[in-house]
């Protein structure tokens, strides 16, 4: 039996996915998948949120507005947290033949998703995003405070990617658009504990892609925060380094590491303060300065480098243990070698220090990152 061509459904729509991450977001939510959900005349058009346990309502109205609207769809996480994890997840879960990427507090205009893609259409590029700092961008939500700190961020991912991505003016936006085809693998491969997705879609992809950008209008926030944080700064400066390193340098590795200097500080004040204010000698105080030291460097390294599985309560007092219980045959051997050195080498307590702290750090990395944090 032949079938009408009345009957026969066809679309030459646009097949196009937004990813939403979410987190804390009732009061934006709402209004911008609605402001989204106008252009379904335009594209085949599907909706992800990938939400991280809000606690304010957020996966409650998603999933109500789910219920109603089939292109509404919630990926609702338990567990797991961080923005670059909630958009890689929410990216890799998408078919379509486009994605787009935007922040969920309402800083962005939806309208720019049709700009950036008919531009990402007619000039056949792979990837678009919408600046903040173009010549043309409207700022109408950046404090003088932030914007510097942003142009500083930019200036500085400048000169650590592709010379082919010169051109961008803003590698820290939370709005773009790409082929899924042509950037998926890329994306694969990122790591979700870098300092800004894009960022380190750029860093992997190693000027591969064609990239453009159009102008944004870039409104006040509609509610929440900024998320600027002490722990954002730092997995930005992680970031650049494990960039300039060509990748080959482990994240945790470097961050492990620049923690570790605030150890040898530490030690170094400690170790001053009890034999020159205190009177005690060299020896004895040798060795509360590196106890005292390596429960420093546990609990930094709890905050920042390994904030994604941070221990709390009491897991963070049972993994201060563990960690002084792994790092007790450098503890000893950092003692050890010190006074060694100290004694027989050179009377010079500085240089003594640096020699067992030095030796121990490698054993301290390996060991603590399998049997405080579980990490592989």
């Amino acid at each position: 039996m032949k079938l009408s061509s009345s009957k026969i459904k066809k679309t030459n729509k646009t097949d196009l996915t937004v990813v939403l991450p979410t987190f804390n977001e009732s009061q934006n939510i709402s209004s911008l998948i609605n402001n989204i959900l106008k252009f379904k005349k335009f594209f085949d058009l599907k909706i992800i949120i990938v939400d991280d346990e809000s606690n304010d309502g957020t996966a409650e109205i998603v999933r109500n507005l789910s219920i109603t609207n089939k292109r509404v769809r919630l990926n609702n996480r338990i567990g797991r947290f961080g923005l670059s994890s909630a958009i890689k997840e929410g990216v890799l879960d998408s078919s379509s033949e486009y994605v787009a990427v935007m922040d969920s507090d309402g800083q962005h205009d939806p309208n720019s998703l049709k700009i950036a893609l008919k531009k990402l259409i007619d000039e056949n590029l792979d990837l678009v995003l919408g600046s903040r700092f173009n010549l043309n961008s409207e700022i109408r939500g950046l404090s003088k405070r932030r914007k510097s700190g942003s142009e500083f961020a930019n200036n500085l991912a400048r000169y650590s990617l592709s010379n082919k991505y010169s051109h961008i003016t803003d590698y820290m936006t939370g709005f773009f658009i790409f082929r899924n085809d042509s950037c998926k693998d890329f994306i694969r491969e990122i790591k979700v504990d870098g300092f800004k997705f894009l960022y380190e879609f750029l860093a992997i992809s190693k000027g591969k892609l064609s990239v453009g950008e159009i102008p944004l209008i870039f409104k006040p926030r509609l509610s929440g925060k900024s998320k600027i944080e002490l722990a954002v700064l730092w997995d930005f400066l992680i970031s650049l380094l494990h960039t300039f390193s060509f990748r080959l340098l482990p994240r945790r590795a470097i961050s492990f590491a620049l923690i570790g200097f605030t150890g040898i500080l530490v030690q170094l004040s400690v170790t001053y303060f009890l034999m020159e204010l205190i009177g005690i000698n060299f020896n004895n105080a040798i060795r509360f300065s590196v106890i005292i030291s390596a429960t420093s460097n546990f609990l930094i390294n709890n905050i920042l480098t390994f904030r994604a599985i941070r221990l709390k309560d009491w897991a963070l007092f049972r993994g201060l243990i563990r960690f002084l219980i792994v790092a007790s045959l450098p503890l000893i051997a950092n003692i050890g070698i010190s006074t060694t050195f100290y004694r027989v080498v050179s009377e010079n307590t500085f240089w003594a220090q640096i020699v067992g702290i030095l030796i121990v750090f490698v054993w301290n990395y390996a060991a603590s990152s399998r049997f405080v944090w579980n990490t592989p």
